[in-house]
């Protein structure tokens, strides 16, 4: 059976050309970057020009990129790493639909003693901005907003946050790793102080994330160890790693923003023919100021769980929110915050294309899916009349 892969905003296909700039890495050129040598010096100059890649995608200078393990990895550094150097400020900004890795991070620091304000949205997804700007006080260390939510792809006004952290003289992290390669980022011109990205999101390798930290900006290492990372990541770097996310970054850099229209032709050809064929499926988010690639859609009274299953039973993947929450029943905490019906939420499933995704596998779908839905919608149906 052939899968038809729609699920990713979890985790992309690597592209055939960062594998093959990786493959040396793991095979022939495995000198230690941290080597005085040649053989190694061939790594570490690997590793800065993967840096230079990183760095053009979002505006940055090199140096202002350090490697992770990925972007969970980036946005703990950027949180815990913020509130470190600023030991005598105890508050926290974050939203109330950001990624489990700001999330979790923050409600463990409140265990500790900090305070967090978890900013709402309304039913589009749209930041309150106005509940953003009063929370912000003296004893603030950091705000922490994403830039386009995993879930429904809608798009937060980063430009706008900057410039209110700005005015008051707050760190701001940007969790861009939903927007990097499907959105155009330029920190020269948002003054954005700390942005995190992942590879795996765009093409590149798993493992392995960046963390832009602009010039002045002041952050502690969570970790100790060597000097690698400017002191601010120890150990040795994932060589390979890093070369697949650099010529990944190129590649989204160069040839990105070409395929973002032909890709929300697709999403909304998906969308519309689902919408069409089944009257009680509902789009959950903006449909206009969000990521070209993904489309969020609630089944009124079935289960998100259950669609996934039947769906992947016929060859076709996608998800019921973010890959680091699944398993869990509960509605999306997305979904929650944005006061999607519970009939609704509980049906939610998330389609995210790529620049792999086809016009056939759109099609195939749209042929497959109405079907599926009627059954499990019949099943529902007989359960109720056997318990009535």
């Amino acid at each position: 059976m052939n899968v038809i892969y729609l699920d990713n905003n979890a985790t992309t296909r690597v592209d055939e050309r960062v594998l093959d700039a990786m493959l040396p890495f793991l095979r022939d050129e495995y000198g230690n970057p941290s080597s005085i040598h040649a053989f190694g010096q061939s790594a570490q100059h690997a590793i800065e020009e993967s840096r230079a890649r990183v760095a053009a995608l979002i505006g940055a200078q090199p140096r202002e990129i350090v490697f992770t393990s990925g972007g969970t990895e980036a946005d703990n550094l950027a949180i815990l790493g913020t509130l470190a150097a600023y030991p005598a400020k105890r508050h926290i900004i974050t939203t109330a639909v950001e990624h489990s890795a700001v999330l979790n991070t923050c409600q463990r620091l409140e265990r500790q003693g900090y305070r967090v304000t978890y900013v709402g949205v309304d039913r589009l997804g749209h930041l309150d901005l106005d509940q953003l700007a009063g929370a912000i006080g003296d004893d603030t260390a950091l705000i922490s907003v994403m830039h386009a939510n995993n879930e429904t792809g809608v798009i937060f006004p980063i430009e706008q946050v900057a410039a209110l952290s700005a005015e008051q003289g707050v760190p701001l992290h940007v969790d861009a790793v939903q927007s990097a390669g499907k959105l155009p980022i330029d920190v020269r011109t948002i003054p954005v102080h700390l942005m995190s990205v992942a590879a795996h999101k765009l093409h590149g390798p798993k493992g392995v994330g960046a963390l832009f930290i602009r010039r002045g900006s002041k952050l502690r290492s969570l970790t100790t160890g060597g000097h690698q990372e400017r002191d601010l990541r120890p150990g040795t770097e994932n060589v390979a790693g890093i070369v697949g996310m650099g010529v990944a970054c190129e590649l989204a850099r160069v040839h990105g923003p070409d395929t973002w229209p032909r890709i929300a032709a697709l999403r909304d050809r998906l969308e519309a023919g689902i919408l069409e064929r089944v009257g009680y499926a509902h789009v959950n988010g903006d449909r206009a100021a969000r990521t070209c690639n993904t489309t969020n859609l609630g089944f009124e009274s079935l289960e998100g769980e259950a669609i996934l299953i039947a769906m992947s039973e016929a060859g076709i993947c996608a998800s019921s929110g973010s890959a680091c929450s699944s398993g869990s029943l509960e509605p999306s905490h997305v979904l929650k915050a944005m006061g999607i019906d519970q009939r609704i939420a509980h049906g939610a499933i998330r389609f995210s294309l790529s620049r792999y995704t086809t016009a056939d596998e759109i099609d195939r779908t749209l042929e497959l899916l109405p079907a599926i839905l009627s059954r499990l919608a019949a099943l529902c149906v007989n359960a109720v009349r056997a318990l009535s």
